[in-house]
């Protein structure tokens, strides 16, 4: 498995998504890597006084900031290409640390508290990155990890090769990239069964928007009447809705509303927007 990107936080973090590598069983060599996987790390002893954990982080944020001191202080990140171990990760069973990090359970900062002021912390590290025991190393700059790793924390915006997943370094890009726009197409799914009788039924649109990571709205462009029937023709339980759009911000979610016949709003459904590619 990989770890890829996947979108930006509201407060500018980066979050992942595990992929397979793919033909990973003809691969003969491990494939350079943007992330790291905290629960995944496999180094040198010496690792823990070279990039030392910063012991006022608590969740959200950990790893990124982990694969930023580890690259700037001369580490490669690799994925291994051949299975090493399995890490079981099912959690219905298990106690999670906010099941454990609240106060009924004698902890004086609930765990949602700790992870505002850690998030906090990784924030003003990613638009303000210093050098020092819990910052960036001195063998490699910052600016060269963005470079490699196709982000601009500052713009929160990630290149076409981060997007897709490919092995890093990215090729080069202008030093204008993360602003300038760029077309997006995203493709909805939604589940038939998850929509009001009233929007099925002669629905003279619906809203169709997309937003960026601050909840901002991006682009719209409604379905219409006609577009609709053609949606909802037959009884296929899967309902697909394609747009494409030119936008300097990335979409990371979307957001479709149906009104009835007579104009009111039904429920809202929502997702995650992912790009479909060219």
């Amino acid at each position: 498995m990989q770890m890829d990107f996947d979108h930006f936080t509201s407060d500018g973090i980066p979050l992942f998504r595990p992929r397979v590598i793919p033909d990973w069983p003809t691969l003969e060599r491990p494939l350079r890597a943007r992330f790291l996987s905290a629960h995944f790390l496999f180094t040198l002893g010496n690792f823990i006084d070279e990039v030392r954990y910063d012991p006022d982080l608590y969740f959200h944020g950990e790893e990124i900031m982990l694969a930023i001191r580890a690259f700037t202080c001369g580490y490669a990140l690799l994925h291994p290409s051949e299975h090493i171990l399995w890490h079981e990760y099912t959690r219905a069973y298990r106690i999670k640390h906010w099941d454990d990090h609240v106060q009924a359970r004698g902890v004086a900062l609930e765990w949602h508290e700790r992870d505002a002021v850690s998030r906090e912390k990784v924030r003003q590290f990613l638009l303000a990155p210093h050098i020092g025991p819990f910052g960036c190393g001195t063998e490699r700059s910052f600016a060269e990890y963005e470079a490699y790793a196709g982000l601009s924390f500052r713009h929160r915006a990630a290149q076409d090769a981060t997007l897709r997943g490919e092995e890093p370094p990215n090729p080069p890009v202008p030093s204008s990239w993360a602003t300038q726009p760029r077309e997006w197409r995203v493709r909805i799914v939604l589940d038939r069964a998850a929509l009001e009788p009233e929007a099925l039924a002669d629905s003279p649109f619906w809203y169709v928007g997309f937003h960026d990571a601050d909840k901002a709205e991006i682009h719209r462009e409604d379905a219409g009447a006609d577009e609709l029937r053609e949606v909802l023709r037959g009884d296929a339980r899967k309902l697909v809705i394609e747009r494409q759009f030119t936008s300097a911000r990335q979409p990371t979610s979307w957001t479709v509303w149906p009104v009835d016949r007579t104009g009111n709003w039904l429920g809202k459904l929502e997702g995650r927007a992912l790009d479909a590619g060219p």
